[in-house]
């Protein structure tokens, strides 16, 4: 059975349990926003984790987060998946079109289903945002139990929603409109949760899957006070210093070669040119950001510390990952998004991160949470796809506790290696007796035990997201960023040794680029890749997606408003008319 897979037992030994699974999923982290990874914010949950497990240096996403969510629960790409684009972010132009569904499609299956079918208790709690119809939520596609979120975000203190995007927080549980309870805080409740279902369950005897989702740090950046007062003047320096300081610990860490460079991007502004008051509002806002942060880790270490209390914690395998890069995007950027949030939203700079809050990092700090890394959420840069893995079986003395690998990783191999960990087999193409998309991503048992270095060799992997492109094979990455975040122009990195893509080897290596250009053609077409309209940028899109959404539910408002105030006007009129003629 399942240890059986990682370390044989002796003969005649009765077959070891199946091992209960703990996926843990972060929103918006940096690749070094954990301190195993190089970050100054306090993570020993994680950093555990990390000491008796295994650290992928070189792991991978998609640049947001809903199509690396179906990557992750399905092993398939996204565009096979549904996830062509989200909601938030898709042109009205791609809505309908094969792979642009928005949602989780029903020609894959879940690695939810499959445990499920191989005699797995299956849970998840937190965000989903893989669907809101009934038969799109988690309890329709294999889980027994679900507490989720299906937006993209929402407040962390109330049931509120991600003001601008959404008429509510859209939270169920089990397919049922759920009201949160009173206090809450969203990475609290998500792990109370979670260790409700298991300790229910818990008599059955069968293995658990636990898909569990923190809200944190996606906007709004919210923590209880305590945890941001940790770091009141930690980030007093700016950004520029977070970002050299994280570069040289990643460096020392391993987790980088030592000639790493790293390129400086145009959206980080000139700290030393901000006023007194704007440096203490940004120090602020990344302060809010690692109480999230470190509040999070604090919840994973009572999940941890109940399972080992019930003794599930050594049979216990842990996975630990962020959905993409850290998020560039700050909703007061924009005066309309000032003029209309702040009216729903506190946006006073000394009380960004608390209750009633929108706070956000923006590009500067993004850009040095990513670090040493190019580009961040949204991009095709490293910035955006590189983030932590973690992976670890505490119990399982096969596991090399500790180690770094640095080859190739991508999150389509998250679910093949829990169910070869598992000793489930893995659909092929067809589940319960219908086809279904196969599962593209290779198992990483043989990374985790140390028998190889790289599971992908030189199998080209395509990847697109809102006209931001890359190709990888081996050492290799083939890149494209549309404006602003690039030129539109496709280049070539050896990103093991140049992660922080610095030195564009497309003239230097021709039959290289021009290979790597046709590999990512087939790709496209293979997953029907649509170009992105004229001037197109996530931002923007939100921004309009956002107008289309709120536009039609606010007209009647605007009309009744009109109306009443042209009725008074007219009753005004005839007022004055009438004195008028009365005073002849």
């Amino acid at each position: 059975m399942a240890l059986a897979l990682l370390a044989l037992p002796a003969a005649g030994a009765p077959p070891a349990a199946p091992p209960n699974i703990v996926l843990l999923v972060a929103d918006d982290w940096g690749y070094s926003d954990i301190g195993s990874f190089g970050s100054e914010i306090r993570t020993p949950n994680i950093d555990a984790l990390a000491a008796h497990g295994v650290r992928f240096a070189n792991f991978h996403v998609a640049g947001s987060c809903a199509p690396t969510r179906a990557m992750l629960q399905t092993g398939v790409s996204s565009h096979r998946a549904g996830l062509g684009n989200m909601p938030e972010t898709i042109p009205p132009e791609h809505i309908g079109k094969p792979g642009y569904d928005t949602v989780l499609n029903h020609h894959v299956v879940t690695l939810a289903e499959v445990l499920h079918r191989a005699g797995y208790r299956t849970y998840l709690t937190g965000k989903w945002h893989l669907g809101k119809a009934s038969d799109g939520l988690p309890t329709a596609r294999g889980y027994d139990h679900a507490y989720s979120l299906a937006d993209a975000g929402a407040d962390n203190f109330e049931q509120k929603p991600l003001a601008g995007l959404y008429d509510k927080a859209d939270w169920t549980e089990d397919g049922r409109p759920a009201t949160l309870p009173t206090p809450f805080y969203s990475s609290t409740f998500i792990v109370d949760t979670m260790l409700r279902y298991i300790d229910a369950g818990r008599g059955s005897g069968k293995p658990f899957f636990a898909s569990v989702n923190f809200l944190a740090n996606h906007i709004p950046v919210q923590a209880p006070d305590a945890y941001i007062a940790r770091y009141a003047h930690a980030y007093d320096g700016g950004w520029r210093a977070l970002r050299v300081a994280r570069q040289a610990r990643a460096i020392a860490m391993g987790l980088v070669p030592p000639e790493t460079r790293a390129a400086v991007m145009r959206s980080t502004a000139d700290w030393n040119r901000l006023s007194p008051d704007q440096r203490h509002a940004a120090a602020r806002a990344m302060a809010a950001y690692g109480g999230m942060a470190e509040a999070a880790d604090h919840e994973i270490g009572r999940l941890i510390d109940h399972l080992k209390a019930t003794g599930a914690y050594d049979n216990t395998i842990f996975v630990f990952l962020s959905d993409n890069g850290p998020e560039p995007t700050d909703p007061r950027g924009r005066l309309l998004n000032r003029l209309v949030l702040g009216m729903l939203r506190d946006f006073t700079p000394d009380h960004q991160g608390e209750r009633g809050t929108l706070t956000a990092i923006g590009p500067s700090w993004a850009s040095a949470a990513a670090a040493p890394l190019a580009g961040y959420k949204f991009s095709a840069g490293e910035g955006g796809l590189r983030v932590p893995l973690i992976v670890s079986w505490p119990g399982n003395p096969a596991m090399r506790s500790g180690t770094i690998v640095g080859g190739f990783t991508h999150v389509t191999d998250i679910a093949p290696t829990l169910l070869a960990l598992a000793g489930v087999p893995a659909q092929t193409g067809h589940f319960a007796g219908r086809a279904v998309e196969p599962m593209v991503g290779f198992s990483l048992a043989d990374m985790l035990l140390g028998r190889r270095t790289n599971v992908h060799g030189d199998t080209p992997l395509g990847y697109e997201l809102s006209g931001n492109a890359a190709l990888f094979r081996g050492d290799y990455k083939l890149v494209k960023n549309l404006p602003p975040l690039g030129d539109g122009r496709w280049q070539l990195f050896d990103i093991t040794h140049d992660p922080g893509e610095t030195h564009d080897l497309s003239t230097e290596q021709p039959d290289r680029f021009i290979g790597m250009r046709r590999d990512y053609d087939a790709f496209a077409r293979r997953d029907q890749v649509l170009p992105m309209p004229a001037g197109y940028t996530a931002d923007q899109q939100i921004s309009d997606n956002a107008l289309r959404y709120w536009l039609p539910r606010l007209l009647p408002a605007v009309l009744g408003v009109a109306a009443a105030a042209f009725a008074v006007g007219v009753v005004l009129w005839r007022r004055r008319r009438r004195a008028a003629i009365k005073a002849r």
